[in-house]
């Protein structure tokens, strides 16, 4: 897969010095932020935090008494940041923060960013429960398809004889010749758990009538994994989207398929890079350092189970089955199988089928009996979490041309129909999720996720995460009081770009211009040289606003994205698409004329462009409820064909005719019927 050029080796002229000599000029970085700037060595870390704009709650104006500037260093080498992270780049713990750890507790691995300060180039983990403004992870569980309920453990009540001197036939023998005689399930085994816990289960109610009553759960008609005295009458199952940024997941009840709690987080791993390719450097670099990712998501998992059950009041003991989808990057780690080789050509996988293991080999605290299952892989960097989108939106059952991308730090994309699927990834980078970007940020209350600007005047309007006013309605002050403004995500950035491009402030090569307005006295433009930059929000000192890197930034990653359909429809032999699917968290917030005013997406009817939201978590909750579903869709993804964008000779013209905005070559008939799009420079 071709790696971007970043923003900083495209700007960057030399390196910073990590010294930790008097005056010298360091390097942070902030995860999950991305946000990153040099500053003085002795500068605290919660000072640079807030110059930078990062979000870090604190109370006690630095003084060690609140806790809540917790921070973590993230040590070892990050080649894509240009930084090597270390331990001696902060300065030890002094008597301050000794005493705040002996008197109210500090995880070993954290330090207070208003006592550390910096001694050398350092990526920081800001952690969220140390954000005022929490992370929002899309969650919600979208529409299945058709679907036949048919989850692969079965709950068989029973009643049974006791045993006496005349009969004193062995408890697993009496249990498996009931279920054979009245349920006609023959040839069972028996989990070892299952056993250490049958006879206290079937002999629980000797005190009273009615003992040696037992529900079993009963596996893929195979095996015998729990127990339970008298009559228990749900189970419960969890599908999971380990993506690259977040980790989503929805509680089902097994017998019924209704989601009974949705929860979600951050991907923990998002400390040692914001995107694959950079966690891949990060283990290249750091030999042995697999371990430390996979806990991560492990613990992830357990917090997920930890949420949902509460939320849905479940005992987590009576979650029996597991389904996941990730990319193959994610699905290896959660494994515990090292993903170093998928950074390097051929970019194979260790193992690409749907694979089950006991959910307690994860490290997974829920029934000792559950198993965990992950949906088959495709190729390299196209995996399960496709797989889950495919099984979805069932492209391989229709007749239409339909186009299907998993909108993410790294794009996967899918064409064809029944007739024939082929599938690639392309490496669309952390942009779109609101990383290098200047005032960008994750989805978060605060966060400008809409914008409409007046082409005459250029005077913006925009809605923001937890306000459902737009900022020229009346309240709309008093509707952000406690949330503020704090910056642009995704869909904000890509509203913005493409409203800008539609006002004649950005031509159609990216460059931005005042055009016809008065920069030096405009309320909404600042001159910056040959340049512009574009204010969208003003408070005081504080700016909310979009510069040329920002541009850039959008750019390469809508041109990554295009690049990769444009080579799919070369292979499949098409100069048009019947329909478009935007998968994904962020996909399902994406208003999809301006994915098309960008350039991101190929021309179509616009009518038949639409988010599709979590395809991948719909998938896994389908294989979560039907065994046939993980039958088939092992069957759909062995006739998948794999397009390799990094071995693709037209991938690089396809690239940069996509840099402008569209397109330079590429006509938009539909999308002119609809938007008046600036004239094309010759």
């Amino acid at each position: 897969m071709p790696e971007l050029p970043s923003i900083e080796a495209l700007e960057r002229t030399g390196s910073a010095p990590s010294s930790g000599a008097e005056g010298a000029v360091v390097r942070a970085v902030f995860m999950p932020s991305g946000r990153r700037g040099e500053f003085t060595c002795g500068t605290t870390v919660l000072a640079a935090a807030r110059n930078l704009g990062v979000d870090i709650d604190s109370v006690c104006g630095g003084r060690a008494v609140c806790g809540r500037c917790q921070v973590h260093l993230s040590e070892g080498e990050f080649p894509k940041l240009g930084i090597h992270s270390r331990a001696e780049h902060l300065s030890a713990g002094g008597a301050t923060e000794a005493k705040y750890r002996r008197i109210k507790g500090l995880a070993e691995d954290r330090r207070l960013s208003c006592q550390a300060t910096l001694l050398g180039d350092v990526v920081i983990d800001v952690p969220a429960d140390s954000q005022i403004h929490r992370q929002m992870v899309r969650k919600g569980a979208d529409q299945i398809r058709d679907l036949q309920i048919d989850p692969l453990v079965q709950l068989v009540y029973l009643e049974l004889d006791k045993p006496s001197m005349a009969d004193s036939t062995c408890d697993l023998t009496r249990v498996l010749q009931r279920l054979e005689s009245e349920w006609g399930l023959a040839d069972l085994q028996a989990d070892l758990h299952f056993l250490r816990t049958l006879s206290a289960s079937l002999r629980a109610g000797e005190s009273y009538a009615g003992d040696w009553k037992i529900t079993v759960a009963v596996r893929a008609r195979r095996q015998l994994i729990g127990v339970w005295p008298g009559l228990k009458e749900e189970v419960y199952g969890l599908a999971v989207d380990i993506g690259t940024t977040t980790v989503a997941g929805h509680l089902c009840r097994l017998g019924t398929g209704d989601v009974v709690a949705s929860g979600g987080m951050m991907n923990p791993q998002i400390r040692f890079g914001e995107d694959l390719m950079s966690r891949i450097s990060y283990l290249q670099q750091n030999e042995g350092q697999a371990g430390a990712l996979t806990g991560a998501v492990h613990k992830a998992l357990n917090e997920l189970v930890t949420q949902v059950c509460t939320e849905a009041r479940v005992d987590r003991r009576d979650l029996v089955e597991i389904t996941l989808v990730g990319n193959p990057t994610m699905h290896h780690l959660a494994l515990g199988i090292d993903p170093t080789q998928l950074g390097m050509e051929p970019f194979p996988l260790v193992v690409d089928r749907g694979f089950t293991v006991l959910a307690r080999d994860l490290g997974l605290d829920v029934h000792p009996g559950a198993h965990a299952y992950f949906l088959p892989c495709i190729a390299g960097h196209v995996g399960g979490d496709t797989a889950g989108v495919i099984l979805s939106q069932g492209p391989h059952v229709g007749e239409e041309m339909t186009l299907i991308i998993d909108v993410g730090t790294n794009a996967e994309l899918v064409l064809g129909s029944r007739n024939r699927l082929i599938a690639c990834s392309s490496p669309t980078g952390p942009a779109f999720e609101g990383a290098q970007i200047s005032c960008g940020q994750r989805a978060a209350p605060g966060a400008i996720e809409r914008v409409r600007i007046d082409p005459a005047t250029l005077a913006p309007r925009f809605k923001v995460i937890g306000c459902e006013l737009w900022s020229d309605d009346p309240g709309f002050a008093a509707g952000i009081a406690g949330i503020g403004v704090t910056g642009i995500c995704g869909s904000g950035i890509i509203e913005v770009v493409a409203e800008l491009f539609l006002a004649g402030v950005i031509d159609d090569t990216g460059r931005m211009l005042a055009k016809g307005h008065d920069a030096k006295n405009h309320p909404h433009l600042l001159p910056r040289g040959r340049n512009v930059e574009y204010v969208l929000w003003r408070e005081g000192e504080r700016l909310v606003k979009v510069v040329p890197g920002d541009i850039r930034a959008i750019q390469l990653a809508k041109s990554a994205c295009y690049s990769g359909a444009k080579l799919l429809m070369d292979e499949m032999g098409v100069s048009r698409v019947d329909s478009v699917l935007l998968a994904g968290a962020f996909g399902s917030y994406i208003d999809v004329k301006y994915a098309m005013v960008l350039g991101m997406i190929p021309d179509c009817d616009l009518t038949r462009v639409r988010s599709v939201g979590n395809a991948a978590g719909t998938g896994a909750r389908i294989a979560l409820l039907s065994a046939a579903a993980r039958t088939e869709i092992e069957s759909v993804v062995r006739r998948v064909e794999k397009v390799e964008t990094a071995i693709a000779p037209r991938f690089q013209d396809y690239f940069v005719a996509a840099m402008n905005l569209p397109n330079a070559v590429d006509p938009f008939p539909n999308l002119e019927r609809v938007v008046q799009l600036p004239a094309r420079r010759a």
